[in-house]
């Protein structure tokens, strides 16, 4: 069930990407829900979108 709950977190970022603040949100809902092992895949994963949208990078505070 965890893994289901990343695979669809990962989903509905790559969708809200187009919107900073709906993203950051996101995020936070994100890092609430998840598991500690899962969070850092997460970081990874939000790394290589803000790459592809820099305007993304703003929601990088939450993850520290």
């Amino acid at each position: 069930m965890a893994r289901a709950m990343m695979e669809y977190t990962k989903i509905v970022l790559d969708k809200v990407s187009f919107d900073t603040n709906l993203f950051c949100k996101e995020v936070q809902k994100a890092l609430q829900r998840l598991l500690p092992y899962e969070i850092e895949e997460l970081k990874i994963f939000i790394h290589s979108l803000v790459l592809q949208n820099p305007e993304l990078n703003q929601c990088l505070i939450y993850l520290k």
